[in-house]
């Protein structure tokens, strides 16, 4: 019998400490896919609780998200990262259609999922969707973080240019034609904080998707989207940022914003800095859940 008890005692005492990577919150993602009509969305899902959904950059997909997705689901969320048309097994017109359209590929998952209203966060120009969400379905949207996002505007008086000698830069940097060598210089120029490997970023480019998108905002006029409803905004900053025009939204939008600097960080920010980006994420999360 007490042979029997150790052997029990033993077993519990594994699982205390080997069997809590097979936690719900460490489990693989899933991969679920919606059908709106002739689109379809891929959405990739994990762990468990209040939810989280994040939208990726210019031309960009869910991949970028994947080290912070598994903390802030670590951190007791479900994490839902929606592919945009042309990426993954999502699918869809990727002509003649504007920011509304990206909205509802969202919109379309959530209402699928049955999730209510969520906090969406947008980097670069995955705000603007965000943004376009809030507006449209408002009753999806509770909070929404605006990591590295440009604005679309500036507040009136500002004369500040985004991009400038950054332009080459910026569109050199994702050109699958262009030698390694100088993707490297442009991605360490126009995104990366100093320091940093660049090379994260040489893969992952998706032009289809990134011309689709970039006609959808020039499709859209800013003043639809820009202010996102009249949810709570987190203005998620990169310190060394050199691509987006800091502090735009707060003078505009006032109180409803707050705003956050992550330290050693530049605009691709997920990469750099996850687990600084996905506490403060989460930070917001817990205080619009009320948790």
């Amino acid at each position: 019998m007490k042979v029997i008890t150790r052997v029990i005692a033993l077993a519990i005492s594994f699982c205390a400490f080997g069997c809590a990577s097979h936690a719900p919150n460490d489990a693989a993602p899933e991969r679920l896919t919606t059908t709106r009509g002739n689109v379809h969305i891929e959405t990739i899902r994990q762990g468990t609780g209040p939810v989280i959904v994040l939208l990726p950059s210019l031309g960009r997909g869910a991949g970028d998200f994947d080290e912070v997705a598994a903390y802030l689901a670590r951190d007791g969320f479900t994490v839902m990262r929606p592919q945009p048309r042309g990426i993954g097994a999502s699918g869809g017109p990727l002509t003649g259609i504007d920011m509304h359209d990206f909205a509802a590929d969202v919109a379309s998952v959530l209402d699928h999922q049955k999730t209510g209203p969520v906090v969406v966060v947008g980097h670069a120009w995955g705000s603007q969707p965000a943004r376009m969400l809030a507006v449209d379905r408002p009753d999806l949207v509770r909070g929404l973080v605006m990591a590295a996002a440009s604005a679309g505007k500036l507040p009136p008086g500002s004369n500040e240019k985004p991009y400038g000698r950054l332009r080459d830069a910026i569109d050199g940097s994702g050109n699958l034609a262009l030698p390694e060598k100088q993707r490297l210089t442009y991605l360490q120029q126009a995104f990366f904080a100093p320091g940093h490997d660049p090379r994260p970023w040489l893969s992952g480019w998706y032009p289809a998707t990134h011309e689709a998108e970039a006609h959808a905002r020039n499709m859209t006029q800013v003043d639809a989207y820009f202010a996102g409803g009249t949810v709570p905004i987190l203005d998620l900053q990169g310190q060394y940022d050199a691509v987006v025009v800091p502090n735009v939204f707060k003078p505009m939008l006032g109180d409803r914003v707050t705003v956050e600097v992550i330290p050693n960080a530049g605009h691709p920010m997920a990469p750099e800095q996850p687990r600084a980006m996905s506490q403060a994420i989460a930070r917001f999360a817990h205080n619009i859940y009320g948790r």
